[in-house]
């Protein structure tokens, strides 16, 4: 019998038929059959490819399954992306290199092939079936292509900018210190920095007529609680000029904005996620030495709270915050020699315009949908006072 067969036999058994008879079918003439095993690989390299033929990236192919098996499966996908896409590069006929974040994506994943799993053959052979058929499911995405600049020319790779590097090291610092003092300090910084890094982004396309459109990434929205998480999502989005949509069946929202933007709200969302985390930890104890035990509960309003409050923080820092660089531009006139700086609210307006245009073009039918599970009030309360503690504002200039 060849191998060809041996794998068609244990696909026909396996994959089209949800039982776990059927899958110990398949994974029993895997087993029996080492002659398989390359193209068994070599298949399921093919489903990976496709995953990405729907739009799917090497984060959200992970992230999905992880959410749905287990380590194993993770590992093994791992594994067949980092293979696949060698065998890509290895294609004449091959497309251009994919952006940046996809390749930030492998250069992840490739941490996780390198783990090698010790399993018998039918074992790997349940779990590649088991993956199989989850790859086979994953339905079609939007795509997240960089888009088209007027001219026809996709946009150009956005470098991280010493700037970005700075801020992702301050909220890195933040996180991990142990004294609140010591972490709302290089919190402030790092916001007073965002802050710097988008506006100057904003003008220096608007003065070098820069043709760019709006792109999108998605960012992974996890359980428990994941609807407060996607609302404390969207605030920071909003509050960063740009648009979110949760896909709450596959885990994740879709930011859509300007690269500089998108950048400033995954680290944002990632630090303010870490400080609810570790507020609502504290504030869950205090309550058990209390005698309280509706633990999920008070988390869920905790989150619920803390998403909203920071919401209105966050639109309140924006706007001050442009405020303060038009009073700087009507101040001094322009930066430096050269043409006058251009105006910054119409810029800012123009580039919400486009965000909204790019966002209606990917996702013309979205749904609102409401927070449920919200109905303890000490949880709401102090949710709220936490997210007012989160340091989401600059501090005060120094005088010159």
């Amino acid at each position: 019998m060849s191998t060809t067969s041996t794998v068609d036999r244990a696909f026909e058994a396996a994959l089209y038929a949800d039982t776990d008879a059927a899958l110990d079918t398949g994974a029993s003439l895997l087993a029996a059959d080492p002659a398989a095993d390359a193209e068994l690989a070599r298949r399921g390299r093919e489903f990976v490819a496709g995953a990405w033929r729907r739009h799917w990236q090497p984060a959200d192919v992970v992230r999905f399954t992880r959410r749905e098996l287990a380590d194993e499966h993770v590992r093994l996908l791992a594994r067949l992306v980092v293979e696949e896409h060698e065998d890509e590069r290895a294609d004449a006929r091959r497309q251009a290199a994919p952006g940046p974040r996809w390749a930030a994506q492998l250069d992840e994943i490739a941490e996780l092939a390198a783990h090698p799993t010790r399993a018998d053959r039918f074992t790997h052979a349940t779990t590649a079936l088991e993956l199989y058929r989850l790859l086979l499911s994953l339905p079609s995405l939007e795509p997240l292509d960089r888009p088209q600049t007027p001219g026809g020319a996709k946009n150009a790779p956005h470098p991280e900018s010493r700037m970005l590097g700075r801020i992702r090291g301050l909220l890195a610092k933040a996180e991990a210190t142990g004294f609140p003092e010591e972490a709302e300090a290089l919190s402030a910084k790092a916001q007073e920095l965002m802050a710097r890094y988008s506006i100057d982004e904003a003008l220096l396309a608007a003065r070098t007529h820069d043709a760019h459109t709006p792109g999108a990434c998605r960012i992974g929205v996890d359980a428990p609680y994941e609807t407060a998480k996607a609302v404390l999502l969207d605030a920071v989005a909003r509050a960063n000029r740009c648009e979110a949509v949760w896909s709450e069946a596959l885990g994740f929202s879709t930011v859509v904005g300007f690269e500089a933007d998108l950048e400033v709200v995954e680290l944002l969302y990632t630090s303010l996620l870490v400080q609810a985390t570790t507020a609502m930890t504290k504030a869950e104890a205090a309550q058990r030495k209390g005698g309280r035990k509706r633990t999920k509960t008070f988390r869920q309003s905790f989150l619920a709270a803390y998403a909203h409050r920071i919401g209105d923080r966050l639109a309140e820092v924006a706007e001050a915050q442009i405020a303060e660089a038009e009073a700087e531009a009507r101040g001094t006139g322009t930066r430096g020699a050269g043409a006058p700086e251009p105006d910054l609210l119409p810029v800012l307006a123009a580039r919400g315009v486009a965000v909204r245009e790019q966002f209606t073009r990917m996702f013309p039918d979205t749904v609102t949908t409401r927070v449920r599970g919200v109905s303890d009030l000490a949880g709401w309360q102090q949710g709220a006072e936490a997210a007012d503690r989160a340091q989401v504002r600059a501090r005060p200039r120094l005088p010159s």
